[in-house]
């Protein structure tokens, strides 16, 4: 682009430092001193408008000024924090430092949230078989006492209390099984299950999945509409932000030391507790199990959680339960579709119903997204078991 002074042609700067440049060495008789003056303060201008309007303005702070300047936008932007929120963000810290623990034979711990008996207990069994060493099992029957069928599931009940479907009580149970599972230091990796899910892998191939990532599988998104942030509540506040307000999945999988964090919390728990409740004011239904973890984690390390859950489930139908299987839909098809997935797909709850996309990162690659899935008729277990070494191959 080219800018005309009487009979002479001047090119027009690609870039402000650039055009200060020219207008400083260009002789000050081609071009007289208000036309460059307000060349100067136009093109300035117009630079500053557009960094206000187009970036953050936290971001718009670091990008016109210094990292002292960013710094000090930051610290003015922070709200002051209460004592219970110092106190929390100080032990989170601390355990996020704190080097992995380190076994001769790390486990991965499976646990299982049920009302009562697994249905899918004999194809477990497969599962597991010749991997002994290598896992370890905790059952949470809300409801009845299992009758097990497999060895690797005698003996591994833990004390349960009842749980209601949309309550606290659900996350009560899953702190509950972390925290039994803790217990033995070999376990590494915590996996959450429900009596409805099933491996759609084979072991060796979850085990190293799941040991030797970065993160922790916790499904994790925004949903502007009435079954995501219409769930919130202002009683949150100070602590927890509607900007902040998460929803995703339970079924999630735990590195320890995010395990060791939920344990650790109480702050935000309580909160949850008191606060994400069916019948709410407004006749507001909100459930914790699809909440508390996601916002916490979002809040204290998002950079630790993949955003997706490794356990499959259609929800592409739209209604208030995701789509269940029966016994003839269980071919080797529909079991490698699952298998070979590569992207999770979230829908939001408002009039428009967008879909967003995750790809499946694993350690900066695109994987197959999913482990496990659910949820599954107990009537497919004769299919899924005549099916088990060929679609667990994949």
């Amino acid at each position: 682009m080219y800018l005309k002074q009487g009979n002479h042609l001047f090119a027009w700067p690609q870039r402000i430092s650039d055009f200060l440049i020219m207008v400083g060495t260009r002789k000050r008789s081609n071009i007289k001193r208000p036309i460059w003056i307000l060349l100067v303060v136009s093109v300035t201008s117009i630079f500053l408008t557009a960094a206000y309007f187009y970036l953050p303005r936290s971001s718009a702070s670091c990008f016109l000024f210094d990292s002292e300047a960013c710094g000090a936008y930051e610290a003015v932007a922070t709200r002051e924090l209460t004592d219970d929120e110092t106190e929390s963000k100080v032990v989170v810290k601390e355990l996020l430092k704190t080097p992995p623990v380190h076994t001769k034979k790390p486990k991965i711990a499976f646990l299982f949230l049920t009302p009562g008996t697994l249905p899918f207990e004999k194809l477990w069994h497969a599962f597991f078989q010749g991997h002994e060493g290598r896992f370890s099992v905790y059952v949470h029957a809300s409801k009845e006492k299992p009758a097990h069928v497999s060895r690797y599931f005698v003996g591994r009940d833990i004390h349960s209390e009842s749980v209601d479907w949309g309550k606290i009580s659900m996350v009560e149970a899953e702190r509950r099984l972390l925290s039994n599972a803790l217990l033995d230091l070999s376990n590494q990796h915590f996996v959450l299950l429900s009596e409805s899910c099933i491996p759609v892998r084979h072991f060796e191939f979850v085990y190293n999945y799941l040991l030797y990532t970065n993160v922790s599988f916790l499904d994790c998104f925004v949903d502007p509409g009435p079954h995501g942030n219409g769930r919130y509540i202002g009683h949150m506040l100070p602590e927890v932000e509607i900007k902040d307000f998460r929803k995703g999945s339970q079924w999630f999988t735990l590195k320890r030391r995010h395990a060791i964090i939920v344990m650790a919390d109480n702050l935000y728990f309580t909160k949850f507790k008191l606060h994400c409740r069916p019948n709410m004011e407004g006749g507001r239904n909100c459930y914790s199990d699809e909440h508390y973890l996601q916002t916490f984690f979002h809040m204290i390390d998002p950079g630790g959680i993949a955003n997706w859950s490794v356990t499959y489930v259609d929800w592409s139908e739209g209604k208030w339960h995701p789509r269940s299987f029966a016994a003839v839909d269980i071919t080797l098809d529909v079991l490698a579709q699952i298998s070979s997935l590569t992207e999770c797909p979230h829908y939001t709850s408002d009039a428009q119903r967008t879909l967003v996309i995750t790809p499946c990162m694993w350690n900066g690659l695109q994987r197959p997204c999913y482990l496990f899935a659910r949820k599954f008729y107990p009537e497919t277990l004769d299919n899924l078991l005549k099916l088990f070494s060929n679609f667990t191959s994949f």
